[in-house]
């Protein structure tokens, strides 16, 4: 046997080996046919969705939570002294919910202190519920897109089965397999997206509540205010 003989040989063993397959993610998610696809545009959308609502609530939530810390103590001491419009100044110089919430009291003083509180309260579930603006939308992604995607893994699922069927039961084990994982992958997805907006929405809600609270010792505050003796 010469040289080349046990070179063709070993080029041939070669060939019979299998081969490993690899895919790189963007091949795996867009291998699944239309309605994996279709579940994955979805599923992006999402995604985007809620990476964009999350920031912008963000920052609106952070801009609310800044208040000037001598603020109070400027507006008592207006409304020690009787100058209610120069209180109502300081209140527009200040743009947070703190602010709009205590020049609501303000505009109000000489009423019961009934009616005052109750217009502070007003004002303040209007504050909240710009707070809260699309927060509920980051909510409900991250409760459908787990769903979505395993939709799209049960898709996978029924057409590979129905491959399957059709071929009556002689279809390839490789191009069943490769139907399954690709479903598999909106699965993947679709946890994916639903865990950050899930944590995007639980860490938005936290710092809404801190806002509140803030909001709710300014209120307490004005009202021991007017109940302190002249």
């Amino acid at each position: 046997m010469t040289l080349q003989d046990v070179a063709q040989e070993v080029a041939q063993d070669a060939e019979a080996l299998p081969q490993e397959k690899t895919f790189s993610f963007l091949e795996l998610l867009t291998s699944g046919g239309v309605g994996g696809i279709i579940v994955i545009a979805i599923l992006s959308v999402l995604f985007i969705a809620a990476l964009y609502i999350y920031f912008e609530r963000l920052f609106a939530i952070k801009a609310a939570s800044k208040t000037d810390a001598n603020f109070m103590y400027q507006i008592k001491d207006h409304v020690a002294n009787g100058n209610i419009e120069g209180a109502k100044v300081r209140c527009a110089q200040e743009n947070s919910p703190v602010a709009r919430l205590t020049a609501k009291g303000i505009s109000r003083i000489g009423s019961p202190l009934e009616d005052i509180n109750t217009a502070i309260e007003n004002a303040g579930r209007l504050e909240v519920y710009k707070l809260e603006k699309n927060v509920s939308v980051l909510a409900t992604i991250a409760g459908a897109a787990p769903m979505i995607g395993f939709l799209g893994t049960v898709i996978g699922m029924v057409l590979a089965f129905h491959e399957l069927a059709s071929s009556s039961g002689q279809a390839e084990m490789g191009s069943l397999a490769e139907g399954i994982y690709t479903a598999m992958t909106t699965t993947v997805a679709g946890l994916i997206v639903g865990i950050v907006a899930y944590i995007g929405y639980n860490h938005l809600v936290v710092k809404t509540d801190k806002v509140v609270h803030q909001m709710e010792a300014t209120a307490v505050d004005f009202l021991d205010l007017l109940n302190e003796p002249v």
